[in-house]
Order: C-alpha cells, then sequence, then structure tokens
C-alpha cells in the first residue's frame, strides 16, 4: 500500500521589528516564544511529518506578479537599517530547492498568474529573522515568493495565489505567510507604549479582520476580505498605500482552504497581534 503523504500547514506569521526578534528585544518577548515553540509544533518540525519544503510569502518582497525564488542556494538581504554591526553578519544557510520553486512556478502559471523566477535576490528579514528561531536547524528548503504591489489595495490577485499554492500541500509543502498583520503603522509602533485609545482601535480592526479570516467557506472568505478596507481602523492599521505587511495573510487566507482557521495572540511592542493557521 503506498504511504499516504501528510497535507502541510498555512501558517499567518507576525516577523516582529527588523533583526528584534533575535536581539532579545523586550517587546518581543512572546513573539519569540511563539517563533520557537508554536510554529515549529504547527509545522510538525522534528518528526516524520514535517514539510519537504517550505513556501514563505514575505511582506518585504514586492514585484508586479508573483516571483519565486529559484536558486539552490540564496544570500541574506539585510534590509533594515540603523541596526548593530553584528545585525549584518547573520547567517540562516538552509537551502533553496530550484525543483520545488518549479512545482510553485507551475501551479501559478496553471492558475493565470504569469509567474516569475529570480535566482538572484537574497532572503530578506521577513523570511531569515523569523526561521532563524522557527527552524534554527535549517535543514528544511526555503521557497521565497513576492507579494503583489502594496499600491493595489484589492487582495483578489493575493487570495488567488493561495488558492494556487493550496495545491502543493498534499505533497506536503507548507506554506507561511511572513508580515504584520493586526497593525503595521510604524509610527504607532515606535511611538512607545500605545494609549489606551489607540490599542482600543487597533484592537477593534483586529477583531473585525480575525472575523473575517474565521470564515469557513473560502469563497465567502475571499469575498469578505476583499472588503477589508471597510473595516473598523483599517486605515490606521495599514495606511493608504502601505498595506504590504497585510498581503501575505492574504495568501494565506487563500492556500487555507476550506475549514475555519485557527488563531493566536502575541503582545508585541504594546500590541496584541494575531496569526493565524489552517493544519
Amino acid at each position: 500500500m503506498a504511504a499516504i503523504m501528510t497535507r502541510a500547514p498555512v501558517i499567518s506569521i507576525s516577523h516582529g521589528g527588523g533583526p528584534l526578534p533575535i536581539m532579545n528585544h523586550p517587546g518581543h518577548t512572546y513573539l519569540v516564544d511563539s517563533l520557537k515553540t508554536k510554529v515549529p509544533q504547527i509545522l510538525r518540525l522534528g518528526t516524520s511529518e514535517a514539510p519537504r519544503a517550505i513556501v514563505v510569502i514575505t511582506a518585504h518582497w514586492e514585484e508586479r506578479t508573483p516571483t519565486i525564488s529559484g536558486a539552490a542556494k540564496h544570500s541574506l538581504y539585510y534590509d533594515y537599517y540603523g541596526f548593530p554591526l553584528e545585525t549584518y553578519d547573520l547567517k540562516y544557510d538552509a537551502p533553496g530547492s530550484p525543483e520545488i520553486a518549479k512545482e510553485v512556478y507551475n501551479v501559478f502559471e496553471k492558475a493565470g498568474l504569469k509567474p516569475a523566477m529570480d535566482n538572484d535576490r537574497g532572503w530578506d528579514h521577513g523570511v531569515f529573522i523569523p526561521f532563524m528561531l522557527i527552524n534554527p536547524a535549517a535543514n528544511i528548503p526555503l521557497i521565497q515568493i513576492s507579494v503583489l504591489p502594496a499600491h493595489a489595495e484589492s487582495p483578489s490577485g493575493l487570495y488567488a495565489m493561495g488558492r494556487a499554492l493550496s495545491q502543493l500541500r498534499d505533497s506536503n509543502i507548507a506554506i507561511v505567510g511572513s508580515g504584520l498583520a493586526t497593525n503595521h503603522n510604524m509610527r504607532l509602533l515606535q511611538s512607545g507604549p500605545p494609549s489606551a485609545r489607540t490599542k482600543e482601535q487597533i484592537a477593534a480592526f483586529s477583531k473585525a479582520l480575525t472575523d473575517a479570516v474565521l470564515i469557513k467557506d473560502v469563497d465567502e472568505r475571499g469575498k469578505a476580505l476583499e472588503a477589508w478596507r471597510g473595516l473598523p481602523n483599517a486605515d490606521l492599521a495599514h495606511l493608504p498605500k502601505r498595506a504590504e505587511h497585510l498581503f501575505p495573510l492574504f495568501v494565506c487566507a487563500g492556500a487555507g482552504g476550506e475549514g475555519e482557521a485557527k488563531k493566536w495572540t502575541d503582545e508585541t511592542m504594546g500590541f496584541a497581534l494575531v496569526s493565524y493557521y489552517w493544519d
């Protein structure tokens, strides 16, 4: 009898601020704990059911068409500024996989998404920083994927990317979206402890977003997320034309397929940031 392939999970994570999660930053304590414990458990790392590869959709790479990192080995792209010198010498030596990158390309092409392959761009900090914590063994291939430009406020193209990627889950390829879905207003995140009023406003957006993400029917979920700019305080959480850190969640919501997502919350830099997964 043929072995039954494990169906891999989909996870939408918060990756924190630049390299702060690996710098023992006090505002990232809960997030770091989740990246070290909860996410590896969901991915079944260290077991016989660990994914054979992980596709990572990063908020820090925007292209006009879905673009895929296709090399066998990638440098790191230190796309943050003003941090200690040692953060520009960090290493994460997980392999890429041209073969699995081609699988990603094929499902995008079949869906009419006009994908592109990029063998040169390094993994940005939306990939290597969280994965230094999630899988320090660096023994599972990563395939980095871009989001679509942030000025395209409709998530329909991103959702379609996720629907296409969902097919790969049946061959035990996990999907991870790396962004900051609840709140990426940098003025709020960098201005010290938030006021009670600001926390209430962001919490209202987070609840409404979560209500949409938790819709079981995949088509109805997509319709609800299409109207995300109308959610309470959406323009505060993600400034107009600056919503790229929400976009990986849209891909994950499409990849989640039928069924209800699960969630957890980490308090990061004074805000309760929600992450989601489909297993």
